[in-house]
């Protein structure tokens, strides 16, 4: 297997964030959980929320692949350099689906991607140089996080969109079982006051992400 040179390392990292921003997504072999479910009519109205949450949601894959990349790089167990990794890869399954809902409903994706990429990556790295355990748990807590905000829009989707709401679904299983591998990898629950802080910076970004 190739040693990789730090110049070699720092190149990936760039490689990967300007994929996970501007690059087609294509993600992995997995079907789009809405390619079988009919295209519902929406309102004027409807269509913009609709535009909007799922721009949130793909903000949020684009910072979820910063956190693994981030993590993976500071990573001191191999295994869970890889896990980090394997997370990342399916993640972006969920950027795929979302950019091809925006874009069906003729929206566009957040204009701060490369923002919402590199703070998540800075978070994930120095997660990561905290320890394994804190980076698993801080895993963890992002994913009950994502899942509670999934759920929130489930219940904010026009009742007839089924499209959306078949993607939204598949995303917050997939987030449940990240969030179970970090725990069953040694992560531990963080701090009040840490988690406060995620919430509050999920805040930020998601009212930013929905307009913008």
């Amino acid at each position: 297997m190739r040693d990789f040179t730090p110049i070699d390392k720092v190149v990936m990292v760039f490689d990967q964030s300007l994929r996970a921003v501007f690059s087609p997504q294509q993600g992995t072999a997995r079907p789009n959980p809405a390619d079988a479910v009919d295209e519902a009519e929406l309102t004027a109205s409807e269509r913009q929320h609709v535009i909007g949450l799922m721009r949130v949601n793909h903000a949020g894959e684009i910072a979820a692949q910063a956190l693994y990349n981030g993590q993976a790089v500071t990573a001191r167990n191999e295994e869970v350099r890889e896990r980090m990794e394997e997370s990342a890869r399916e993640e972006t399954d969920h950027l795929a689906w979302c950019k091809g809902r925006v874009e069906e409903l003729d929206g566009h994706t957040s204009y701060l991607g490369p923002l919402w990429y590199w703070g998540s990556f800075a978070i994930g790295a120095a997660a990561g140089a905290a320890g394994d355990k804190w980076s698993l748990g801080f895993v963890k807590e992002t994913e009950d996080q994502v899942g509670a905000h999934l759920e929130k829009h489930l219940q904010s989707l026009p009742k007839q969109d089924e499209k959306s709401r078949a993607i939204l679904r598949q995303m917050a299983e997939d987030e449940a079982r990240h969030g179970d591998k970090a725990v069953d990898l040694g992560g531990v629950p963080l701090p009040a006051p840490i988690k406060g802080l995620m919430r509050l910076t999920s805040k930020v970004m998601t009212t930013l992400a929905y307009r913008i």
